[in-house]
């Protein structure tokens, strides 16, 4: 996953840093758009990115549509900012790509997320981690999130 994550955020011109900057950046068309990195989001980003690697959806406004109704319907778990960020993200899908989004929504029903699997595993004594999930294989990690 290591490999496959740094690879994804070269191919899509993010970076580690990124996770942390103080603002996201977007844009729509050739129009720039901000917003605060809020704590909330910085802890959400890591695991939807995996997310991104694991389901193979792009980082397009289809894509991000499709990874926002895959995430609502595996589940966001406590992750409150990832629930915000998702309905959003999915209302825009449905409209530029209904049945991709749709199609999305009912294979999350299927899946589990990564917001689900690490928290509860915080409540463990053996917490799962970023850097557990960055040591599996890709194949595993799909396995787990019952992508396979």
């Amino acid at each position: 996953m290591a490999e496959a994550r740094t690879a994804y955020l070269t191919a899509n011109g993010f970076t580690l840093a990124d996770y942390d900057a103080p603002w996201v950046k977007l844009r729509l068309g050739r129009i720039p758009l901000g917003f605060p990195n809020s704590r909330a989001r910085r802890a959400a980003v890591p695991l939807h990115d995996l997310h991104h690697i694991a389901t193979g959806y792009e980082t397009t406004w289809r894509g991000e549509g499709e990874i926002a109704a895959w995430e609502l319907a595996a589940g966001c778990g406590r992750y409150w900012a990832a629930w915000g960020l998702n309905a959003g993200a999915m209302l825009i899908g449905l409209v530029l790509a209904p049945r991709r989004v749709v199609r999305a929504f009912v294979r999350g029903r299927r899946s589990k997320s990564l917001y689900q699997l690490v928290r509860r595993a915080e409540s463990t004594e053996r917490a799962g981690s970023i850097d557990e999930l960055l040591a599996l294989p890709v194949d595993e990690l799909r396995a787990r999130l019952r992508l396979a």
